[in-house]
């Protein structure tokens, strides 16, 4: 049983690997997947568990307090087992798995559904994920320069200083600059508005995890064609589509495709349409991203 801790993990990784690996996962029979859900006001716990015949299985338990300031706000830890005899196979560290899975994930789609030629690109959130999509995003767009937003400018300035990015105070303005926009956020009503969207955007939503959180206003869904990274985690679970499914604002219909899909069909049209993605971040993405770090070690 191997322990993978934060640095050394970090030291094998690199972003385009891991979503061809995430690709290459979705190839594999679909994944079995549990998720539960426990609250206390703001306060979250999410269990998650994975088990793909042929990969292996995971679980995945975060605490998520958005009100701490001396310790990160979203703790726990990953377990990794093997698909031939169940037996522990790695302790996996959970920032570790978090940061490359969640950015991974949406970097694999932006890699189908944005503009290859895309230049401008639009972080909403200063938090620990927006750090992490700079990164991601740099990959896949290496010429592309980067605008950060957040409610709190101090935070924005900050990550701007330290990544090379640019502070923007005016949210619309930088939305109606950018070819990606990115949010990152904690927001339970909508702050991204599709009246906003310059034609060719591709729209990257990651913050709402839970039933009564969303990112985008409905009018980013009618405007754009809609995509999830797994309809069987997100569809039902979190507020960003279940909200406009509810009140018929959008049909399940209306959903392009998943990962599981042909990848023909996850698939950008044309320059000019608007495309929408929502990062659900399910625990086979967790059991993937865990199974690609250890094989790293291999």
């Amino acid at each position: 049983m191997r322990v993978v801790g934060f640095e050394e993990g970090e030291a094998r990784l690199d972003w385009l690997t891991l979503t061809d690996a995430l690709a290459a996962g979705h190839r594999l029979p679909r994944a079995e997947i549990t998720d539960g859900f426990l609250y206390r006001g703001e306060d979250t716990l999410l269990n998650r568990a994975a088990w793909i015949d042929g990969l292996g299985l995971a679980v995945k338990t975060a605490t998520i307090f958005p009100a701490n300031t001396t310790v990160p706000s979203v703790n726990g830890g990953v377990c990794l087992y093997s698909d031939r005899d169940g037996t522990l196979r790695a302790v996996i560290d959970f920032h570790l798995v978090t940061k490359w899975k969640t950015a991974g994930d949406s970097l694999l789609a932006a890699r189908r559904l944005a503009r290859p030629d895309s230049r401008t690109i639009l972080i909403v959130g200063a938090g620990t994920v927006a750090r992490s999509m700079i990164s991601a995003y740099s990959a896949a767009f290496p010429e592309a320069r980067f605008l950060v937003w957040n409610r709190t400018g101090a935070r924005a300035e900050a990550l701007a200083g330290e990544t090379g990015a640019e502070a923007v105070a005016d949210l619309e303005a930088a939305v109606r600059r950018a070819d990606i926009v990115s949010a990152a956020t904690m927001s339970r009503e909508p702050i991204l508005e599709g009246a906003w969207l310059k034609p060719g955007t591709h729209v990257d939503l990651i913050g709402a995890y839970r039933p009564d959180m969303r990112e985008a206003d409905d009018e980013v869904l009618r405007r754009g064609r809609v995509f999830v990274d797994s309809r069987a985690t997100v569809l039902g679970h979190i507020g960003e589509l279940a909200i406009p499914i509810g009140k018929g604002t959008l049909a399940e219909a209306d959903v392009i495709a998943d990962y599981y899909d042909p990848p023909e069909r996850f698939a950008r049209e044309t320059s000019h349409e608007i495309t929408v993605f929502k990062n659900g971040g399910g625990a086979h993405l967790d059991l993937m991203t865990a199974r690609h770090v250890l094989d790293r070690f291999d």
